[in-house]
């Protein structure tokens, strides 16, 4: 049975007034006190509007997810690149959800707020003998982002963590592979130095932020398997090991 938060978060008026909430909130926080540098916009002009998987490297709890939703908003109202003036909170384009831990979001005044923005909440973790443990993704979770991808874009990070070039997890592999998406992925910088990991209070000001979007992977879900999805995925969202020794050596 769907939980209070899935049937209001469902609702188009309350997802649309919670992006107006959350919009006001972060929009001088990305543009004013720091600096959105946004590129790849071209590659979402003339996307489907389901079944579009949006794979990136994760940096903060919250203000990786919310520039994604500031920029298609805009790119829905014809930006390319910018945000411009956010008149695009006025009717936002709220087609879109994104994976989040279920325990990350029951935290919070605002991780809860978040969940209303369309999270699609997953079991990542349990604690055992003191110790977190990993695991994949349950069947109860795949089905989730499914039912979520049916109609909708879905914002995923593979890695499942804010630690930088942290392994992917196949369950992403799978679901993409599974459902045959259009896979784009997303490449972030900044926002572990300008934000606190788990809200939106500032750390720093005049950060320059990046979030560049790059072609849609070319897949053969026939004949590739998960684990070469997976690197390829950790590849483009620039968290293998290649870019990993590249960063020592440097």
């Amino acid at each position: 049975m769907a939980s209070l938060y899935e049937k209001l978060r469902n609702i188009k008026l309350v997802r649309k007034l919670v992006y107006v909430l959350i919009g006001s909130i972060s929009y001088p926080r990305l543009v004013i006190l720091n600096k959105l540098r946004i590129s790849g916009t071209e590659y979402l002009k003339d996307l489907p509007s389901r079944n579009v998987l949006f794979i990136s490297n994760h940096q903060t709890y919250f203000m990786d997810v919310i520039a994604f939703l500031h920029i298609f908003c805009a790119v829905k109202w014809r930006k390319k690149n910018k945000l411009g003036i956010p008149y695009y909170l006025l009717n936002p384009f709220t087609r879109v959800y994104f994976v989040s831990a279920e325990e990350t979001m029951k935290k919070t005044f605002m991780s809860r707020l978040m969940a209303l923005a369309g999270a699609i909440t997953v079991k990542r973790t349990w604690v055992e003998e003191d110790k977190t443990v990993r695991r994949g993704l349950n069947l109860t979770d795949y089905k989730k982002i499914t039912k979520a991808l049916q109609n909708n874009w879905v914002i995923t990070f593979p890695q499942g963590t804010t630690t930088p070039f942290a392994a992917g997890r196949k369950g992403t592999a799978l679901v993409a592979k599974q459902n045959k998406c259009t896979v784009i992925p997303v490449v972030i910088g900044g926002f572990n130095k300008a934000f606190h990991k788990k809200s939106l209070a500032l750390l720093k000001t005049g950060t320059t932020l990046t979030v560049k979007f790059k072609p849609p992977m070319q897949i053969d879900y026939d004949t590739e398997n998960l684990d070469n999805i997976l690197d390829r995925m950790m590849e483009e969202i620039e968290q293998s090991d290649r870019f990993k020794n590249n960063k020592v050596a440097d």
